[in-house]
């Protein structure tokens, strides 16, 4: 049981060894709040002696001046003192300094008071009379839970920090992988444009054109790219189709067309086993469908088809129009723009067309004069480098074989 010592002036000496004068390493800096002096003085002697480095106030006003200038370890407070009492300098002081010990001195009367202060943020209390002893392990205790919580939290800032940049990384390689998918599906549509005798870019353009429209119906960004992979990969199924069928110049026999009409079945069978392009192989699926019910393969009519294959529907009918084929000429914007128009409600989404027609002509200008630009950019790149030059060749064999 620890003697009890009396805060009184005459015992101090009794109480307190004198300070070590060889200046002993501070095991901490307090901060004693008390409006009667002699207590704070005594407290002040006591700890001193003990290798803390006090200093002591008279009210809690004082208290919060010394905390503005200077930083400390734990706090010694009175809980009744004259203006700031110790409860509201409690709460006064511990948003700014979370990791500062605060200790509650309380007389015998006020224990209860004592334990709702460490309900609200005291790390402790003490109970008046002193013992030098039950002072020195309630500041040591309270500094060494500080010091327990100071560590944890460096721990959880080092670990957020470490998550952070875990993610930012995670995300950057995402993006990149993203970029190679998208730069891998942009080249196999490229291929299959050879393959179909298509005018090159095509794949590109109509991927372009679903964007503008798509942006103008408020399409998220992921729908964006979903809607932008299933246009590079809309007749990705056409690998399956014979070439003496996919290549004919002329008109199909209803034979031929039966199996032709199978490549989007092909392209869906095909995509719709790759996470990453799941959405995109409904649009593969669904491209040939008209709005009317007159598509293939499902007859889907009207919004059972996807928004993204009705976009599309425009967008591709807009590429073939406009582009030159090996039996015709390019026909003019305006041309495209009457039939789309003409075609509303039967073969396209009213929605859609509407959300054509508010574009300007010359925003898709500019996604054809892009397509070109990235279409010589890579034929060039192709001519300077050998071994994309042989890729070339035998994508070249591939389409006539």
């Amino acid at each position: 049981m620890a003697t009890v010592v009396e805060m009184t002036p005459t015992n101090l000496a009794e109480s307190a060894p004198p300070p070590d004068t060889a200046g002993p390493t501070p095991q901490g800096k307090v901060l004693i709040v008390d409006d009667e002096q002699a207590i704070g003085e005594l407290l002040l002697i006591a700890l001193s002696s003990k290798g803390f480095d006090c200093r002591n106030c008279l009210h809690g006003e004082e208290a919060l001046s010394w905390l503005e200038r200077q930083s400390f370890d734990a706090v010694i407070s009175d809980l009744r003192m004259p203006g700031i009492t110790g409860l509201e300098l409690l709460k006064r002081v511990r948003p700014k300094h979370p990791f500062m010990a605060f200790l509650m001195a309380t007389g015998v009367d006020d224990v209860q008071v004592g334990v709702q202060a460490m309900k609200d943020g005291a790390d402790d209390y003490l109970v008046k009379p002193f013992s030098l002893e039950n002072v020195l392990s309630g500041v040591n205790r309270a500094l060494k839970r500080k010091g327990l919580e100071r560590e944890l939290e460096g721990y959880r800032q080092r670990l957020e920090y470490m998550v952070d940049q875990r993610t930012r990384q995670l995300q950057a390689a995402t993006k990149r992988i993203e970029l190679t998918y998208d730069d891998t599906l942009e080249a196999l549509a490229a291929a299959l444009d050879l393959r179909d005798n298509e005018t090159a870019g095509h794949s590109r353009r109509v991927t372009g054109y679903c964007q503008e429209i798509a942006r103008v119906l408020g399409c998220s960004e992921a729908e964006l790219r979903a809607i932008t992979r299933g246009a590079y990969l809309h007749d990705i199924g056409k690998i399956g189709i014979p070439d003496a069928i996919l290549l004919r110049p002329g008109k199909l026999t209803e034979a031929e067309r039966t199996i032709m009409e199978t490549h989007v079945r092909i392209g869906y069978d095909l995509i719709c086993r790759i996470s990453f392009l799941a959405d995109a192989a409904d649009i593969i699926l669904t491209h040939q469908e008209r709005f009317d019910g007159t598509g293939y393969p499902q007859g889907l009519v009207a919004e059972e088809i996807p928004l993204a294959a009705r976009i599309f529907a425009v967008a591709d009918t807009l590429d073939a129009m406009t582009s030159d084929r090996p039996y015709r000429r390019a026909l003019p914007y305006a041309a495209a723009r009457a039939e789309i128009i003409r075609e509303s409600g039967r073969q396209f989404d009213p929605r859609a067309v509407e959300a054509f027609l508010s574009i300007p002509e010359s925003r898709f200008e500019a996604v054809r004069a892009q397509s070109l630009h990235r279409v010589t950019n890579m034929h060039a790149t192709r001519s300077a480098s050998p071994r994309l030059a042989e890729e070339a060749k035998i994508q070249r064999s591939l389409s006539v074989n």
